[in-house]
């Protein structure tokens, strides 16, 4: 008998907010960004609620108008691996770039996560947008988009080669015979591509699940066919229910042609719930979470998928400027679909600024009606699951004590962890090493 289809769900833990304002919050913790026991409590709330795992977003630029969690936060891989001491069973997804890391650095670091957590590492594979990003690494200009994916698909596939370096039982550790291990399972590399050079072998064994679970957010032409290649799940911006159920088609579909089973690949929206106890709470809270959002934030926000273009120069009441191809070598998939919402509502820029900032109504609601809506897109074709990003100091609180309850009642979300790994999270198969499956076929053979 087939397991009934369940959510997927991540939780977003990010210091003081997304936002420019949610730190004046009056409870918000101010140095949440850097407060170790802050993410702790977050992890703890997360997997007490039986999330599949928690997601530490990254950048590695900043200025004087980046938001406040940007300017002051905690490296990805450093806080996980802290954050695995703490935890027994949620996933723990670090945000690392390709762009700007060395292949066998990051297959390093991220199988060190694998092994200190007990095979609960993922890996958030972005691209980097921010040209200011270059100066920070002694590059002479930002890799073009075009580029940057190109450098995508050489380096994954470089870091899952070096991750199939030790077959499964290569370490025998016969203290009788002195054979530490088996030479004939040790296995260089040897690539030698466009962007990378990398020997091998990789100085770390195959974790627990074999290999950390990949994850991306592409949502630009190249984006959408290196997640339909590469990703076990895909964070997606989905500004409506039909907008992310064409997506949530689509990266089925590539999946699908690229001979992959499209059951195996999760699509993820990013939603920022409020939930109160009744109406009037929903409402309260929704209105705190709005007098955040200043319009002279919303407009340095909004810059951000534009490479921080300063739209401060434009007039705020008269319609969204003509940009041009402005955000096409930064983060094109954003700023497209910026635009074409300007363009097809006819907004101004107050509008557009304010739209992009501000929570939406989706879902804002009692327990019973944000859970209405998880399940509405749920079982209609436009997630596996969500990301769940919160607005309050205590929206996670809220919704893992409000909305979960209601989900575990409808059997859409587990009341208890099947399996240890994030790989079993995920109902994802073992990745067999390419050596031992070789061998294999070749005995068969």
């Amino acid at each position: 008998m087939s397991t009934p289809r369940q959510l997927k769900l991540g939780a977003m833990v990010h210091g003081v907010g997304h936002g420019w304002g949610e730190w004046r919050h009056p409870q918000a913790q101010a140095d949440a960004s850097t407060n170790f026991e802050w993410y702790k409590e977050q992890a703890r709330l997360a997997e007490a609620a039986k999330f599949d795992f928690v997601f530490i977003a990254d950048s590695l630029h900043i200025h004087e108008k980046s938001s406040p969690h940007y300017l002051n936060r905690f490296e990805p891989l450093t806080i996980l691996s802290a954050l695995a001491a703490t935890t027994s069973k949620i996933g723990l997804v670090a945000t690392v770039t390709v762009s700007y890391t060395e292949p066998f650095q990051v297959a390093r670091q991220l199988s060190s996560l694998d092994h200190i957590s007990g095979g609960r590492a993922g890996w958030n594979i972005v691209t980097s947008w921010l040209s200011g990003t270059a100066e920070n690494f002694s590059k002479a200009e930002h890799p073009p988009h075009a580029v940057r994916y190109r450098i995508a698909k050489e380096h994954v596939a470089t870091v899952k080669g070096l991750w199939d370096s030790w077959e499964d039982d290569a370490f025998t550790r016969n203290k009788q015979t002195g054979e530490f291990f088996d030479r004939d399972k040790l296995h260089p590399l040897n690539h030698r591509g466009e962007f990378f050079q990398v020997k091998g072998p990789l100085n770390i064994a195959r974790s627990r699940q074999g290999q950390p679970v990949l994850f991306q957010a592409g949502t630009s032409e190249d984006g959408r066919n290196f997640a339909a290649e590469y990703s076990d799940a895909i964070f997606v911006h989905a500004e409506s229910f039909e907008e992310s159920k064409a997506y949530y088609a689509d990266l089925k579909r590539r999946a699908e042609g690229l001979g992959r089973n499209p059951d195996e690949l999760s699509i993820l929206p990013g939603i920022r719930p409020i939930v109160g106890r009744n109406v009037e709470e929903v409402e309260h809270r929704y209105q705190q979470a709005v007098a955040l959002v200043s319009i002279e934030d919303a407009i340095v926000a909004l810059g951000r998928p534009f490479n921080d273009h300063d739209f401060s120069r434009y007039p705020l009441d008269e319609p969204f400027p003509e940009l041009g191809d402005l955000g096409a070598n930064s983060q094109k998939g954003g700023s497209d679909r910026i635009k074409r919402h300007a363009r097809d509502n006819a907004l101004t820029l107050r509008q557009v600024a304010l739209d992009f900032s501000r929570p939406r109504r989706e879902f804002v609601g009692t327990p019973q009606q944000v859970a209405d809506q998880i399940q509405h897109w749920f079982e209609n074709g436009a997630s596996d699951g969500f990301i769940i990003n919160s607005l309050l100091p205590d929206g996670l609180k809220y919704f893992t004590e409000l909305v979960i309850p209601v989900l575990q009642q409808r059997g859409l979300q587990r009341a208890g962890y099947a399996g240890s790994t994030l790989r079993e999270h995920f109902g994802l198969a073992y990745p067999v090493n390419r050596y031992t499956a070789a061998r294999e076929a070749d005995v068969e053979a």
